[in-house]
């Protein structure tokens, strides 16, 4: 299990190389909940999400060999620009697989800041693809798998524990898992009575069917938020959130896209769906927890075209 030991470590080695993002009051979202709302403004991170965090660090624990092998990452978007541009700024080659479903924008800043990109029908012939090469001889930046991912991604809530008011429940939102243990395996240690719920997207429901099978199994992917769709959790971050994390709640994609245009107009804000999908497991938390509910939102990233917002909220009648 990551402690706070192991994120206080890796905050000291990142530092100069990402944003501590701001941790705000959102007097538009707390009129939209119901209820007192602070947002942890990850968005605002270098490469538009809180996986530069990551690949940074695990960037900076690479062997000289290792690093001189060229590194290899599988993303649904934000991991691969996140590694793209950090491997850039340090002087690394790297590869980054992605499927098609990848949104168009992330593929071409990954190719920008110098990374060589692979197109696969899918995110489970992503992951062969990148086990190939990785047995090729490249170095694999796992996106979630991995303790020193998971401790810089528990920067995240690091942060938030020291520059938040009070709070009862915080929303984290899951892909493979890796954000959400790293921020409960602070919070636990910092703000031991603060509620950590997880949210995903109903057809990328990884650590759900993880939790309801008693550990990672393969799942069936459908969802339009590729930055969530991971083919299963890793045991790693399955450990984390059975032990660490309250409940994990699922939303269907049409709420997480409402969320994005939400949070647009009410806390003036542009995300992705993977953290608009938090509204409406906000309303969720804050229905159950009542009038005592002190909600914190990590907005995770903003990697989302207009296009692509406005392509889906036509298509789910969201629009006139």
């Amino acid at each position: 299990m990551i402690g706070i030991a192991d994120i206080e470590a890796v905050a000291d080695r990142i530092a100069e190389y990402v944003v501590r993002t701001p941790t705000v009051s959102s007097p538009g979202l707390t009129a939209l909940l119901g209820a007192p709302v602070t947002a942890k403004l990850e968005l605002l991170q270098r490469t538009g999400s809180f996986k530069a965090r990551g690949a940074t660090a695990k960037l900076l624990s690479l062997s000289e060999a290792d690093r001189a092998a060229g590194v290899v990452a599988v993303s649904g978007g934000n991991h691969g620009i996140g590694l793209a541009v950090m491997a850039g700024a340090l002087g690394l080659k790297a590869t980054v697989v992605m499927p098609r479903s990848a949104p168009a924008r992330a593929v071409g800043i990954a190719e920008a800041a110098g990374a060589s990109v692979q197109l696969t029908e899918d995110m489970e012939s992503a992951f062969k693809l990148v086990t190939e090469l990785e047995a090729d001889g490249l170095t694999l930046v796992h996106p979630f798998d991995d303790p020193v991912v998971v401790a810089a991604q528990g920067t995240v809530g690091l942060e938030l524990a020291e520059d938040a008011g009070e709070l009862t429940d915080v929303l984290v939102s899951i892909g493979g898992g890796g954000l959400i243990s790293g921020v409960a395996a602070a919070l636990r240690a910092r703000r031991p009575g603060v509620r950590v719920w997880g949210v995903e997207t109903e057809g990328a429901e990884a650590m759900s069917e993880a939790l309801a099978a008693g550990g990672p199994v393969p799942v069936e992917l459908s969802s339009i938020v590729s930055t969530l769709s991971a083919p299963a959790a890793s045991q790693l971050t399955y450990d984390h959130v059975a032990e660490l994390v309250h409940e994990v709640l699922v939303v269907p994609d049409r709420e997480a896209v409402r969320g994005v245009l939400d949070l647009a107009e009410h806390a003036k804000v542009w995300a992705e769906p993977a953290a608009g999908a938090l509204l409406p497991a906000a309303r969720q938390v804050v229905g159950r927890v009542g009038d005592e509910a002190r909600i914190g939102l990590v907005l995770c990233g903003g990697n989302a075209a207009t296009e692509d917002v406005m392509r889906w909220a036509r298509d789910f009648g969201l629009t006139g």
